[in-house]
């Protein structure tokens, strides 16, 4: 980077840069594929869209099909390790 940041400074920018591009994401992701966010004009013009299929794709994406079949536990070795009777 050069002589006017420290080393130290490193972690802070790597943490800032990957916070700015999950926002920078979800704020392309909402424009793009959001159905409420209406950008052409005859879309605008409609007060209100009847467009269930596109919610429904939007809302029930892959990764929350994927964690709806998944046990909802964080760490499930660790829940097990302590819940198991000894």
């Amino acid at each position: 980077m050069g002589r006017w940041m420290k080393p130290e400074v490193y972690p802070l920018v790597g943490a800032m840069a990957f916070v700015t591009s999950m926002c920078i994401f979800q704020l392309t992701r909402n424009v793009f594929l959001n159905p409420a966010v209406r950008i052409n004009k005859s879309d605008r013009s409609q007060a209100v869209l009847e467009n269930y299929k596109e919610g429904e794709k939007y809302a029930e994406h892959g990764l929350r099909k994927f964690l709806r079949t998944r046990p909802p536990e964080v760490m499930p070795a660790i829940n097990h390790f302590f819940s198991e009777d000894k």
